[in-house]
């Protein structure tokens, strides 16, 4: 809608809707995060080294989410090349900063806390969390994508149709079906709808993020119009490929935890260590 610069520096870039709407987004994770741990009664230390970890995840993930889609772009174009315009993907920078995120946590936790099961009964109420805030600041990103006019739908007269400047800012602006929109409204009402059930202390939320949102994005996939490069499977876009992923990946994250109760018994996620509960963690875990 408006993909143009609202602040420019001397050497000529400068800083859009865009750029704008992602910060929103990171600042609404940050703060949810915190307010959702603290209700969840999660460790100060444990919480201050998943909000250490996240900026670097954050930072990361933006490097992966660029690498992700020159990969893609070089499978349909057969060349690699990663500058201003290449551009990013969702799925790239949340592989990527999900990877790191998890040595931050594991490794970082180890270190924290003498006893190793610490940050792993720790982690179903972290990844819960994270699940949310991962679908809010994406809602407030796509709405990013909006006003930059990328991610869009194919060309309509239709009444829900938007103009959009869509041919890299030559400034020509065709009406298109705002997927940006659907997707930023759908994500929204997912976090709220995770958020519900972590104050609610239900379990289950990042399997269930993985899975809705996996699925949203496989079927949705089909209605976009811009390029996004190519997968190594012919008839389905990169997106659709990591959407199937993270769908078996939430079925894996259900399969894992019943196998852990069963093995370990089902108090497992709900007892802490006494360092945890020293700490301010001892209440109890999804």
């Amino acid at each position: 809608m408006y993909p143009y610069s609202l602040i420019r520096f001397p050497d000529g870039s400068g800083i859009s809707l865009y750029e704008i709407f992602i910060l929103i987004g990171v600042i609404a994770a940050i703060v949810t995060f915190s307010i959702l741990a603290e209700k969840r009664g999660m460790p100060h230390r444990l919480q201050n080294l998943i909000l250490f970890g996240g900026v670097i995840s954050f930072v990361v993930g933006y490097g992966s989410a660029v690498l992700f889609q020159a990969i893609y772009n070089a499978l349909e174009t057969g060349i690699f090349v990663i500058n201003k315009n290449t551009g990013a993907t969702f799925y790239g920078g949340f592989l990527g900063g999900a990877a790191c995120m998890l040595l931050i946590y594991f490794i970082g936790g180890k270190i924290l806390y003498r006893h190793e099961l610490v940050s792993l009964r720790w982690f179903p109420t972290f990844a819960n969390i994270a699940a949310a805030c991962v679908a809010l600041a994406h809602g407030f990103g796509r709405i990013g994508c909006l006003m930059g006019g990328c991610c869009h739908g194919g060309e309509t007269d239709a009444w829900y149709g938007i103009p959009m400047d869509i041919g890299a800012l030559d400034g020509e602006y065709v009406k298109v079906v705002p997927l940006q929109l659907y997707e930023a409204i759908f994500l929204l009402g997912l976090a709220a709808f995770l958020i519900v059930r972590i104050l609610q202390k239900k379990g289950m939320a990042a399997p269930l993020y993985f899975l809705i949102y996996g699925v949203w994005r496989f079927f949705i996939e089909f209605f976009r119009a811009d390029d996004r490069g190519a997968s190594f499977i012919p008839a389905l876009s990169p997106s659709q490929v990591t959407a199937l992923f993270l769908i078996l990946v939430g079925i894996g994250i259900y399969c894992a935890y019943f196998i852990i109760r069963k093995k370990y018994g089902a108090d497992f996620f709900q007892k802490l260590p006494k360092e945890a509960e020293s700490s301010g963690g001892g209440s109890k875990q999804e």
